[in-house]
């Protein structure tokens, strides 16, 4: 290959990566895309109960919730039909750059950590974490957890939470049931999570009880919708229908219908 061979080769092949890298530069799902195909594509790990969780009504299992009842308003913004896809929450954000999905509705806490890897809207709706035990455990106080066995929903803010606990044993797990099941059958002495979580799930387990603890409740709190990075457009229009939810009074129907049941 001759010097001026070479040098042509060579400016094609920057000129290349350059148009590649730019394109690499781009959100996985733009909202022209989720437009032109008619779909959003929600992703969320349905086990979070009254965010998303399943309704079986006969021979239907359909997934229902706060969470899915917002992402059927922005569906409804943008004139597109709501998809949901129901995945462990660690590869909620995963699918979310991977373009599987266009947006995660899944009660998630936008924190500094995962803002690296996607973009989140406003917050519209804002929790505390607290902790289960058993109705005749001997935990009362935050100090009565050192060196118990914790539970918790594995990616979360409530894991986070739980690694204040001194001498914690972590038990970490990809669904919030399993967790119930752990702490019912005497596999962890307690769970950390969500308060309004936590209060969907004891309407079964009335053999448990909730604590609220100030030194569990120190993390980010509140949840979001997460778009992939650089999706600033479709953040926006999701701002905006969180800010009409509000407006309208729609927003106070859902949390009656949902949190106050």
């Amino acid at each position: 290959m001759n010097k001026k061979t070479l040098f042509v080769f060579l400016t094609v092949t920057i000129i290349l990566g350059l148009i590649l890298s730019g394109c690499g530069n781009k959100p996985a799902n733009t909202l022209d895309k989720i437009k032109e195909k008619g779909v959003i594509v929600m992703g969320t790990s349905a086990d979070f109960p009254p965010y998303e969780f399943h309704k079986v009504e006969g021979n239907k299992d359909t997934i229902v919730g706060f969470d899915v009842d917002i992402a059927n308003a922005i569906a409804k913004k943008l004139g597109v039909k709501l998809e949901i896809k129901d995945m462990d929450f660690k590869g909620l954000i995963p699918a979310l750059q991977a373009g599987r999905i266009d947006m995660i509705v899944a009660g998630m806490t936008p924190t500094p950590e995962r803002a690296k890897s996607v973009d989140f809207s406003d917050l519209y709706y804002n929790s505390q974490q607290v902790v289960v035990v058993k109705n005749d455990s001997p935990i009362s106080k935050f100090d009565d957890l050192k060196g118990k066995t914790v539970a918790v929903q594995i990616g979360t803010t409530s894991e986070e939470a739980a690694k204040k606990i001194p001498d914690v044993n972590l038990k970490q797990l990809n669904r919030v049931g399993d967790a119930f099941m752990d702490l019912k059958n005497g596999r962890c002495d307690a769970i950390v999570l969500e308060n309004t979580v936590a209060n969907a799930y004891l309407k079964e387990y009335n053999d448990m009880k909730i604590l609220n603890m100030k030194e569990i409740n120190t993390v980010e709190n509140g949840s979001a919708v997460a778009v992939a990075k650089g999706n600033k457009e479709l953040v926006n229009i999701i701002n905006d229908v969180i800010k009409e939810l509000k407006a309208s009074g729609e927003y106070d129907k859902l949390i009656d219908k949902w949190f106050k049941q």
